[in-house]
This record gives structure tokens, sequence and C-alpha cells, in this order.
């Protein structure tokens, strides 16, 4: 097995390895790096090869010393096939003798939970623990399982199923899919303000993503008199999971429970295209000098819609 950098002629055997891999998501595409501005980052990604056919890849970027992934995405890691143990554990050794011929000291990794892969395998993650890698950060994050063929509403808590069974009877209130980021990020922009932080991607960077993932983006939006109220981007990031990625509210109308309505329809829509799970993001305490730290109230929410906790992990070693 040989380990090169990634070059543009590999573009498409990249991003069709990651679509037909186990774990892999819309974060690993070379297709969703190409949102950044050029310069922004200096990547690094790298690519796994036996007889010149790619077996995994990983993306990231040199930080120092340091290979780092992901970087300029939610998730990164190495991205496989339904691999065997013994596979996995060549693949561990064979990034950390590359990382030792060439100067890099530190390894930092960071998988996208289990409940991403289309068949849970933890091969890799037992592989690097064996090597000496070793937990540095966990994160909370909230999903919920779907079931081909019901109905999610009975699994919501008795309030959550009364007010949506409410807001479906309000003639004046409607969902629709649209492409409307004009109208939604505005919201969502004041909506971070409330908590002193800003959005991840600016304006541009969504209409980009949008331009190059039009499969994987789909914007709800609630209106209630032609008004937009509420809005949730799902990011659909591989055909496992659905990830909720921003949720905005027009606070003044909150006492329609506009968000307990589009994570409804989030839910449903995602049901009905044959998805597994929804993501509907991470629940830490921004505020808090640990990162680590839960935010005990909003986990309480994501409880009453049936989510169950699965961990945002990373992995990192010391050479």
């Amino acid at each position: 097995m040989e380990i090169i950098k990634y070059t543009e002629e590999w573009k498409d055997s990249w991003d069709k390895f990651v679509l037909q891999s186990n774990n892999g998501t819309m974060f690993h595409l070379q297709k969703f790096f190409d949102y950044h501005e050029p310069g922004k980052f200096s990547f690094n990604h790298l690519m796994f090869l036996e007889k010149n056919e790619i077996v995994a890849v990983l993306p990231g970027a040199i930080v120092g010393n340091k290979f780092e992934s992901p970087v300029g995405a939610s998730y990164g890691s190495i991205v496989t096939k339904d691999i065997k143990f013994n596979t996995a554990l060549y693949l561990v050794e064979s990034l950390i003798n590359y990382s030792r011929k060439n100067g890099i000291k530190e390894l930092e990794l960071t998988a996208p939970p289990v409940v991403y892969e289309d068949k849970p395998n933890q091969n890799l993650d037992f592989a690097m623990l064996w090597c000496g890698f070793k937990y540095s950060l966990h994160y909370i994050s909230s999903a919920i399982k779907l079931e081909p063929g019901k109905d999610i509403i009975e699994r919501f808590s008795p309030t959550i199923r009364r007010n949506v069974r409410k807001s479906l009877k309000d003639k004046e209130i409607r969902v629709e899919i649209n492409q409307k980021y004009d109208e939604f990020y505005p919201i969502l922009v004041k909506n971070k303000a409330r908590h002193n932080v800003k959005p991840t991607h600016n304006y541009r960077d969504l209409i980009r993503l949008n331009e190059l993932l039009p499969e994987n983006l789909k914007l709800f939006m609630v209106y209630y008199k032609n008004i937009p109220i509420a809005g949730s981007l799902m990011f659909f990031v591989n055909k496992t999971c659905a990830l909720c990625f921003y949720n905005m509210l027009l606070y003044e109308y909150q006492d329609l429970k506009p968000i307990q309505r589009i994570m409804y329809e989030v839910v449903k829509y995602s049901t009905e295209n044959g998805y597994s799970y929804v993501d509907i993001g991470v629940s830490q305490d921004t505020s808090a000098e640990n990162p680590m730290t839960p935010s005990p109230g909003l986990i309480e929410f994501k409880e009453k819609f049936d989510a169950k906790t699965v961990m945002r992990n990373t992995l990192h070693l010391i050479l």
C-alpha cells in the first residue's frame, strides 16, 4: 500500500469512492471543498492506494506539524468501504509510517458518528486505539432512528404531538422546501447573535454549496400568512443520515411552535426518502470554557422528539 497526496486529476475517482464508501459523507467530497474561496485553506488530502486503486481517502491539512481532519468541514477521518479488521489495522499502520517519514508529529481525526455508516463497523476506531490513538474530545449529538412506513409523531412527547397536530390543522401555516436563502439567512444571523456567535457559513457559502451539491441541501421553511417564521437547513450527508445543520426562528411567532412543526416535517421527509437517521446536531454549552460541557436543556428538548445520544469523537496521536 502507498499513501500519496491528492491532486486534481484524482477528483472524480476520489468523489466516486466516497459515494460508494461505508462511512463517507458530503463533507469528504472534493466537490464539497470547492465551496471554499481559493487559498482559504492549504489542504493536504491523502489517498491510500493498492495497485493504483483507491482503498481509502483522508481529507485534511497539515497545521504546523500536526495533520488535522477535518479542516474546512464538519467531519473527516479515514473513509473506507466496509472493511475487515486486518485491513483497518493495515491502513492505520500505513498512516503512522507515512506520518513519521514526512515529519508529521501529531494526528487528530474526527469521524462522523457511527449512525452515519451504511453498515456500522468500528474496526477502524479499534485499530486506531490499538495503535496508540487516544480520545481527546467528545461531543454529544442527538439522532432520531427512523422506521420505514411509520409516522414518527407517535414517538414524540405528548406536548410535542399536540403542538404538531395543532399546527397541521392551522390553514394559515404551511411548510415548503425551497431555495429562499434570502429569507432564511438574515433570521439565522439574528438568532446566532443572541448567543454572541455567527453562522459557520456566510450567505455566499450557502449559495455556493447549494450550487455544488443541490441534492444534498434541502431548505425547509415555515410560513404563517406568507411570512417566513422558521426554517431548517438540512444536509443529506449520505444515503444513511440527514443532518439538521441550521435552525432559525422568528421569535415573535414562537407561540406557534414552528420549530416543532418543522422537525416533524424534516423527519417525515427523511423517513419517506429512505434515510435511517436524522441527526439534529450537537448540544454543547458554547459559552463554557470546557468545549465538552453539555447543554442539558437542549438535550432534553431533543429527547422529546425521541432523539438518542450519539457521540462525535476525536482521536489523537502524538508520534
